[in-house]
C-alpha cells in the first residue's frame, strides 16, 4: 500500500467521475479526449496551481494544506468519508520502520460484555475486520459452520471481509451480496489509507486481489465510505429469512476494535426467527448438537427453516 500511488489513483479516478458539464465546462465536440476533468481543469476550479496539484497527484507533495485540499474535494465533490481519505493519503503518518505484528485479543470486559448479551448477536472485530470474539448467538448467526473457538488463536481467526469473498457459506448468509460486498471494500478503502504501514492488512488485500476478481474490481474503483449502523437482510440455513439492525460501537482505545451488535424488530418474523436461533444455540448434549451440526451441514437451500 504505497501511500504516494494510492493518492495519485485515487484523485484520478475522482477526476474520472467527474464530466465537465457538471462543473460547467462546456467541452469541444471533437477535441476532448478524455470523459472527466483534466488536471488543469481542476486546478483552475480549485483555485490551486497546476504544477502544485500535478505534484500532489504524482505523490511528490507532502505539504498540502487544509485549504488546499478542501478546495480539491470541494471541486471534486467529494464526501465528508472521501475528504478525510483524501487528507490521510496527501499526509500519511510519518513511520520510520513499521512496527512488528502483535498478536491482539478481545479485553476480558469486552469478553464479559458479549456473555452477558445472550439474546443479541454480537462480536468484537479489529480494524482489519478479525473476528477478536464472538457470543454464542453471534457465532450461531454468522458462523455456525466454523469452530466456536476459532477468534482465540491467530492462525483460525475468522475474517469477517475475507470470508465474504472466499468463504461460499458466508457468502450466501447475505440476501444483497453485492451491496455488501461495495461497502466491505469500501470501508476497507478508509482503514487502509489510515494505516498504510500496516503489515498484516496489507497481507489481507493482497491475499484477497490474487484470489478474487470480484474484491479486485471492486478494489480498483476506490470506493470510500463508512458505516456504523444500518439493516443486513440475511438467509440463514436454520432457521431461514431475517432483517436485522446493526450498530458498530467503538471501544475506547488506540486499538480500533469495535463491537457490532444485531437486533430484531420487537414482535416480527426476524425477532421469532432469532429467539429459534437463540434455542438452537443454546449449551446441549453431545448428540442433539451433533444432530443440529448435520441439520447445517446438509442444508441446500438457505432460506429454508
Amino acid at each position: 500500500m504505497d501511500a504516494p500511488s494510492e493518492l495519485g489513483d485515487f484523485l484520478k479516478s475522482r477526476r474520472a467521475a467527474l464530466r465537465p458539464q457538471d462543473v460547467g465546462i462546456s467541452p469541444h465536440p471533437t477535441r476532448r479526449r478524455v470523459t472527466g476533468l483534466r488536471r488543469e481543469e481542476l486546478a483552475m476550479l480549485a483555485g490551486v496551481s497546476i504544477t502544485h496539484y500535478t505534484r500532489l497527484e504524482q505523490g511528490r507533495s507532502v505539504s498540502a494544506s487544509d485549504g488546499v485540499l478542501d478546495a480539491i474535494a470541494r471541486t471534486l465533490r467529494l464526501t465528508d468519508d472521501e475528504t478525510a481519505h483524501l487528507k490521510a493519503l496527501a499526509r500519511p503518518a510519518v513511520v520510520s520502520r513499521p512496527a512488528a505484528p502483535r498478536v491482539v485479543h478481545a479485553s476480558s470486559s469486552a469478553r464479559q460484555l458479549l456473555a452477558a448479551m445472550s439474546e443479541v448477536p454480537a462480536l468484537v472485530l479489529d480494524r482489519r475486520n478479525d473476528v477478536l470474539a464472538w457470543n454464542r448467538l453471534g457465532h450461531a448467526l454468522l458462523a455456525g459452520h466454523l469452530p466456536t473457538g476459532s477468534p482465540g488463536t491467530q492462525s483460525d481467526r475468522p475474517n469477517v471481509t475475507r470470508m465474504l469473498f472466499l468463504d461460499d457459506r458466508y457468502r450466501e448468509l447475505y440476501t444483497d451480496w453485492d451491496e455488501e460486498a461495495r461497502l466491505a471494500v469500501a470501508s476497507l478503502r478508509l482503514v487502509a489509507g489510515r494505516h498504510p504501514n500496516d503489515r498484516r492488512l496489507a497481507e489481507l488485500l493482497g491475499q484477497l486481489i490474487l484470489q478474487s476478481d470480484e474484491f479486485t474490481s471492486h478494489w480498483a474503483r476506490h470506493p470510500v465510505r463508512t458505516c456504523t449502523s444500518g439493516v443486513k437482510r440475511l438467509r440463514h440455513p436454520l432457521v431461514g429469512a431475517m432483517a436485522l439492525s446493526f450498530e458498530n460501537l467503538v471501544i475506547p482505545g488506540s486499538s480500533g476494535q469495535r463491537l457490532i451488535a444485531y437486533t430484531a424488530e420487537p414482535g416480527s418474523p426476524s425477532e421469532a426467527a432469532l429467539r429459534l436461533l437463540g434455542s438452537l444455540a443454546e449449551p446441549r448434549d453431545e448428540d442433539t448438537s451433533a444432530a443440529v451440526r448435520r441439520r447445517l451441514d446438509g442444508a441446500d437451500d438457505f432460506g429454508a427453516s
